[in-house]
């Protein structure tokens, strides 16, 4: 594909602001779970990928209560949504499939890639706004998957290695990161194409991809630890450093407020940025090692998953 013209604009960002500590709250699950991705559930719970133990993780927020789903043998699920029927879809890399759990029946039901397309490591998912969800695998494919007729398709990245999160916007596009391909792309949603577009520097490591409620992407460059912004009606970016740290940008959420979320392995926090005021609040980890991998919300609190530390931390808005 041709690379869309691209340019880049820095702004630094000096310093952040350290936000209550009342605003933060943590949750135990089990030792060795390695908690990757999390997503608040439409019933009050949470949601979360308990990777080393190949299940689903639901936490009651209100009681502490956790329980756990197996997802098969051989499961190492990675990312978890929500989907357009209130059933929990997961990025099942153990299996090489997609699976859907639904919670009102407790069946888990298995949506397994084409035979082509053996190990492809697969990351994160998104729905588009016809129902469609759409994944990524890092070993080069990026593919999607038909709830109605169960049909999975795949396609193999343009770069190879490196698909890993994904987005969609208000419009209905539907863009993924490549990390070891350094890019964001735009999947054409009928033929499956995808068009690169490179970052405003090499090098950067596109980690994870979030849209804004106007269609601006938000992107977590890890290599650099910056967050990128991409324009595409105007095809343009603008950068800003982490409060301190030259690299570990690992997650990227907006809020219904606009306000982008990331996480910081370097500084072991979770940040703010406000877009507006293009200010940092950092909210760091009361415990060394967190490795917070992914963000998502519900209105007032943002939930993540401290895979290091087998806790999930929830921030109040």
């Amino acid at each position: 594909m041709v690379p869309i013209l691209v340019v880049a604009i820095a702004v630094v960002a000096l310093s952040a602001r350290h936000a209550p500590a009342a605003q933060v709250r943590y949750f135990e699950v089990p030792n060795g779970a390695h908690p990757h991705d999390v997503a608040p559930a439409p019933d009050g719970t949470v949601w979360y990928t308990a990777q080393n133990q190949g299940a689903l993780g639901i936490l009651d927020p209100k009681t502490g209560k956790v329980t756990h789903v197996s997802l098969g043998t051989g499961a190492a699920p990675h990312g978890v949504i929500v989907g357009p029927d209130r059933a929990a879809w997961i990025t099942e890399g153990g299996q090489n499939a997609i699976a859907r759990f639904d919670p009102s029946s407790k069946v888990v039901k298995l949506f397994p890639l084409p035979r082509e397309f053996p190990n492809a490591n697969l990351n994160t998912a998104t729905f588009d706004r016809k129902g469609i969800l759409w994944f990524t695998g890092q070993n080069g494919v990026y593919g999607r998957v038909d709830p109605a007729t169960g049909k999975v398709e795949a396609w193999k990245a343009p770069k190879g290695f490196g698909p890993y999160g994904i987005t969609t916007t208000p419009n209905g596009e539907v863009w993924y990161a490549s990390l070891a391909g350094d890019h964001i792309a735009k999947i054409d949603t009928v033929s499956g194409d995808a068009l690169m577009v490179p970052p405003p520097k090499p090098g950067v490591g596109p980690r994870r991809i979030w849209s804004d409620s106007k269609g601006l992407l938000w992107v977590s460059f890890w290599n650099s630890g910056e967050i990128g912004r991409y324009d595409p009606m105007n095809k343009t970016w603008k950068v800003w450093n982490l409060p301190k740290s030259k690299g570990g940008c690992y997650a990227v959420y907006v809020d219904n407020n606009d306000k982008v979320w990331v996480t910081d392995f370097v500084a072991n926090a979770i940040h703010r940025f406000d877009p507006a005021t293009e200010t940092f609040e950092s909210f760091p980890s009361d415990k060394r090692g967190a490795s917070v991998r992914q963000l998502l919300g519900r209105p007032g609190e943002v939930w993540g998953a401290e895979s290091g530390v087998d806790r999930l931390v929830v921030v109040k808005d």
